[in-house]
């Protein structure tokens, strides 16, 4: 909170717990670094709880990925931040996508605990 309404803010909402945290703080601070650089409108500040309300509400579609395929395909095609000074190379973030890739084909070829419950238990 700043009291001075020049003052400007950084939110940032970590992801998935899972996550590299060494990886994604660099990522997110790359996203804010390409922002400013590339003046990017954030929008107006909000105090609203974005977890209480719908997207059709907030005014935008798709905010997240809503699968693990979505969000490598979507890092595979916005790649050119991370490379910036070097910071990531397409060998570093070709190999991630390999990685994860192939974790999301293991989930895929076993059935889930709600698939079991539904089709396999009576």
């Amino acid at each position: 909170h700043a009291s001075n309404p020049d003052a400007r803010r950084i939110e940032v909402r970590f992801p998935d717990p899972l996550a590299n945290p060494y990886l994604a703080t660099t990522a997110l601070l790359m996203a804010g670094l390409d922002g400013i650089q590339n003046k990017i409108d954030p929008g107006k500040a909000s105090n609203e709880d974005l977890y209480g309300i719908s997207p059709k509400d907030y005014g935008r579609d798709n905010l997240l990925c809503a699968t693990l395929g979505q969000a490598l395909d979507a890092l595979d095609k916005g790649r050119a931040f991370l490379l910036k000074g070097n910071v990531f190379t397409d060998d570093q973030i070709d190999a991630y996508i390999a990685v994860k890739e192939a974790e999301m084909m293991k989930v895929m070829q076993a059935p889930s605990p709600m698939e079991f419950k539904l089709y396999y238990s009576q």
